[in-house]
């Protein structure tokens, strides 16, 4: 079985990088830790945790997306609603409320969803944002809850993966097949074009 340690990183992106990085990592508090580009483009992370990284592309022409209210039911072509990050304390959720608002960013009242409270902002590219604090004493990565009145057919198997659903891997790759290509940033860090 695969153990997966985070999100090791969310790529999005922004026309205006020296806009992402005043908020991401001056606002927000996130460091720059790595960045690559070349003409035309650029690709730089911020780190969020031990784990954990957000990564922009910065391309000409890229325009922040219009905000909408986060979890707001939308139609057509959709595929990013918001990100939440997950921060230690709940004092620290009231800091970063409190310093969302002396830099003049909207930010909402700290909203109480029963097993984490929360935050909502925007960021400078219209990213929808959310930052939450477990509340003590549930956890429902322990204690999974499903409270949905009609959940799907497949959410009502469990909180578990089921494996078989899917084909089992008859033949895996060889030690010889492990291969890894070079790809962007690759010649920043080891020579290699």
């Amino acid at each position: 079985m695969v153990h997966y340690n985070g999100v090791n990183h969310l790529a999005m992106a922004t026309g205006d990088m020296d806009k992402t990085i005043r908020f991401w990592r001056d606002l927000l508090g996130m460091r720059l830790v790595a960045g690559l580009g070349q003409p035309g483009y650029r690709h730089y992370f911020f780190q969020i945790s031990d784990n954990d990284l957000i990564a922009f592309f910065e391309w000409p022409g890229v325009k922040p997306i219009k905000q909408k209210d986060h979890g707001t039911p939308v139609s057509g072509p959709y595929v990013f609603d918001h990100v939440s990050f997950g921060v230690e304390t709940e004092e620290d959720l009231w800091s970063l409320k409190d310093r969302l608002a002396a830099a003049n960013q909207w930010v909402s009242d700290v909203i109480d969803h029963g097993f984490i409270h929360s935050i909502y902002a925007f960021d400078p590219n219209g990213i929808a944002i959310e930052f939450s604090h477990n509340v003590e004493g549930i956890d429902v990565r322990k204690n999974p809850q499903m409270r949905d009145t009609a959940p799907t057919r497949f959410a009502k198997e469990g909180a578990e993966p089921l494996f078989e659903k899917w084909p089992e891997v008859k033949k895996p790759a060889s030690k010889k097949e492990h291969v890894v290509y070079p790809g962007a940033g690759s010649e920043l860090f080891h020579g290699k074009k």
